[in-house]
């Protein structure tokens, strides 16, 4: 049945929309949708609600923008190598699958070739890039894949720390957090030299049916005799490449500096770079001016110009080769890790004051309410007027000029100021997602060691930055898609409709509504997060709103920002760090016609789609080694206040126990479930709780508590603690009872999995007492 909806376009039934998504596996939209049934935009409303119908009934899957069968998988896919068939092929299942959600995982059954191309010599427990191929017959429920490239070879081994005993035997001492308590057994003959205080990787052999298991160390990676060297253990642990080859030093040492050949001379524009007072290298500039267009009055002329890394990191060389493989640089707090040799990213791509360098920039004409207006891209030669940090920035318009701001205040800063003061009004107006989770910092001694953790202010000088940056980010990918040129976005979708209703369920329990009506915006978010603001659930209504969210990644397939509130974005504003902003320059050189290194024609959507997949799990790997070692860092600091309290907030509720945040660093711990108090706790997922099954005592996601550390086990950047606060009372309906945070804790221990009854036994006298009483 197909409904009207005007003189000459008939609706397309539900039947007929899941047909089409079923003969277009991941190329069917909003748009493709439209344009195949011949639809006006007036009904895209219409079409958007029906897929989400279908959606919400399990006959289609979504996938950022585009939709798909359910259960079909992407053409490329992350999988992990689990067995071989009786044929000899490999078989895989997606890394991310979730059975919970999404069901029975796909199989996907690797043909291995006799040859395989450099690269993609898979075998099982390996971890690949692969292109998924549909099964031919509708009824085959196994696909076929071609690896694209290995990610992460299988191994049997144990990263830890050497640790000599007075016998010249050794102990291996984990550095993974699930194996704190676990140690492994070396002999002397098996320490291959390893001295006290090494990192090692340990082969594991035969366990013998007692004692400790045993290792055999396989290589030397360096010593941890300080903390200065922990970030070494995350850097080892990830396989993050930190030595660049050979070749590609020689390739960066041979650049030259950019000239003005084939470039506009900015070199009279004052920009200036505004950056930590820590930053080691300075790869954008600002620079703003009152717009004299009589049409455009009270408007702005906004300039950022980004270094130039695409003219000295051609497409294929050795340079580009290794920075495609790092993906991005890595930041800890004794070092960074880049992801180009530093001739290129602390020399000849760093904005450095007063000399002339090679710069990408876009000119943006900003009206007077902030909106831009148009935008264009120009490869210039720029010279830094100045080099500022964040609070000198903010203090000189605060009315404390320095030597240095002094003489830009009225000519370069104040215009900075007034044109991001339009642009925060069409910010505002936008309404991103405002989520307020503050980030903190680790200060390290000379000798490596811990100083203190700060939080550093949120500044208008950091908002100024950040919304020229989205600026020119939004440019960028307009540009490129107005061209029709590929390009990698930087995506992130909405959140699924099991993440939205789980927190609807929720905020139900503090009496907070969430009316999802029409399409899903980051408004609606806002909403729960203003009615909040200054009230004692706001850290914990923050936290949970921030779980309900995807996580952004790049795509060559445009499924806008959802956090952004964007239809299109892309990072172009950082490609000393970023390969994606590299890539993007590159096309941009092409699409522009602006000189060399370009992007290649040879570049297509297939194989930007398998460089947005590998970079998005470098950046992922090093999130996780950057918290690491910070997690490290921590305990270090911690390790010598065993049986201090803490205050602190749960950061995390599992079955397992509770994950509290200390308030004063940031470190995050557990307290085990058994440790809580004399009766079973039952794990509450719609209020992020453990509760008491006898008492009603609720420990929630949240909470504000007093705890006292236990244990610290520094190599692993693992806590364990105690608490020592009573649980609030669990409502049988309606809103939460007070807090009682900080009241002594007087609960004995928990043996997890026992009922009423088994509590109810266990008060029985023990068979000694029982004894003892009878002699007695």
């Amino acid at each position: 049945m197909k409904k009207k909806t005007d003189a000459t376009t008939a609706f397309p039934d539900r039947e007929s929309i899941v047909a089409f998504v079923k003969t277009h596996p991941g190329e069917a939209g909003i748009r493709e949708l439209a344009r195949h049934f011949g639809l006006k935009n007036e009904s895209r409303a219409a079409l958007r609600r029906i897929l989400r119908e279908l959606a919400d009934e399990g006959l289609i899957a979504k996938q950022g923008k585009k939709v798909h069968e359910v259960k079909a998988l992407p053409p490329t896919i992350v999988a992990d190598i689990t067995s071989r068939d009786s044929d000899g092929e490999l078989i895989a299942t997606p890394a991310e699958w979730l059975e919970e959600t999404d069901g029975p995982a796909p199989v996907i059954r690797i043909h291995v070739p006799r040859k395989a191309a450099p690269g993609t010599a898979a075998g099982v427990g390996d971890r690949a890039l692969l292109r998924i191929e549909k099964p031919d017959n509708k009824h085959e429920k196994t696909y076929r894949g071609r690896v694209i490239k290995l990610l992460d070879k299988a191994r049997n081994r144990v990263l830890g720390i050497f640790r000599t005993l007075p016998n010249g035997d050794g102990r291996l001492i984990p550095i993974d957090k699930k194996q704190v308590g676990r140690e492994l057994a070396i002999t002397a003959a098996d320490a291959n030299g390893a001295q006290d205080g090494d990192l090692v990787s340990v082969e594991l052999m035969r366990s013998r049916g007692y004692g400790l298991p045993s290792g055999r160390v396989k290589e030397r990676l360096g010593s941890l005799k300080t903390e200065k060297a922990v970030s070494l253990i995350a850097i080892h642990a990830h396989e993050i490449p930190q030595e660049f080859p050979a070749d590609v030093i020689r390739e960066s040492e041979a650049a030259k500096p950019a000239t003005l050949a084939g470039r506009e001379d900015w070199r009279d524009v004052p920009l200036v770079t505004i950056d930590p007072p820590d930053a080691k290298d300075h790869d954008d500039a600002v620079h703003a001016e009152l717009d004299n267009d009589p049409s455009n009055k009270g408007g702005y002329i906004v300039n950022v110009a980004i270094a130039d890394v695409a003219f000295y990191v051609r497409p294929q060389s050795p340079l580009d080769s290794e920075a495609l493989k790092r993906g991005n640089s890595v930041y800890f707090p004794d070092r960074v890790v880049p992801m180009l040799p530093e001739r290129i990213s602390n020399d000849l791509c760093s904005l450095k004051p007063s000399e002339p360098r090679g710069a990408l920039a876009v000119r943006m004409v900003i009206d007077k309410d902030g909106r831009k207006r148009s935008h264009t891209f120009h490869r210039v030669l720029m010279r830094s007027a100045a080099k500022l940090n964040y609070a000198q920035a903010q203090a000189a318009i605060d009315g404390r000029p320095d030597d240095t701001t002094g003489p830009l205040l009225d000519s370069i800063l104040k215009p900075l100021y007034d044109a991001y003061a339009l642009v925060k009004r069409a910010r505002d107006e936008r309404d991103p997602l405002d989520l307020d989770l503050p980030e903190r910092k680790i200060l390290l001694k000379a000798d490596g060691t811990v100083d203190r953790v700060v939080t550093p202010e949120r500044r208008d000088a950091h908002r100024l930055i950040e919304e020229f940056m989205i600026l020119a980010n939004v440019a960028a990918a307009e540009t490129l898609e107005k061209k029709a040129l590929p390009l990698i976005y930087r995506v992130h979708d909405e959140p699924t409709v099991e993440k939205v209703h789980n927190l609807q369920e929720f905020l139900k329990t503090l009496d907070i509504s969430f009316a999802k009506t029409g399409a899903l915006r980051p408004t609606l978010f806002n909403r729960v997060l203003a009615h909040v603001k200054g009230h004692d659930s706001e850290p914990l209504v923050n936290e949970v709103v921030l779980r309900s969210q995807a996580q952004a990644e790049y795509s060559a397939d445009n499924y806008g920002h959802f956090g952004l509130n964007l239809r299109r974005y892309a990072h172009f504003t950082s490609p000393i760090r970023r390969y994606a902003d590299l890539v993007v320059h590159r096309a941009l050189i092409r699409a522009l016609g602006l000189g060399e290194g370009a992007l290649p024609d040879t570049e297509t959507f297939e194989t930007l789609s398998e460089v947005a997949a590998a970079i998005s799990l470098t950046e992922r790997r090093a999130m996780k080694a950057e918290r690491e070692t910070a997690d490290r860092l921590i305990a270090h600091f911690l390790a010598d206040r065993i049986g201090a309290t803490f205050e602190g907030r749960i950061s995390g509720v599992t079955r397992a126990g509770l994950f509290v945040k200390l308030s004063d660093t940031g470190a995050d711990g557990l307290i085990p479930v058994r440790t809580l108090g004399s009766e079973y706790y039952n794990y509450d997922e719609t209020r992020h709780a453990l509760i008491g099954s006898r008492s009603g005592a609720m420990h929630r996601l949240g909470d504000v508590v007093q705890v006292r550390l236990v244990e610290a086990a520094p190599v692993a950047g693992a806590l364990r603690f105690e608490l020592l606060s009573e649980g609030r009372t669990a409502p049988r309906g309606g809103r939460m009872r007070d807090n009682r945070a900080g009241k002594p804790h007087t609960g004995g221990k928990t043996r997890p999995g026992r009922g009423k009854k088994d509590v109810k036994k266990s008060r029985k006298p023990s068979r000694k007492a029982r004894k003892s009483k009878k002699k007695g």
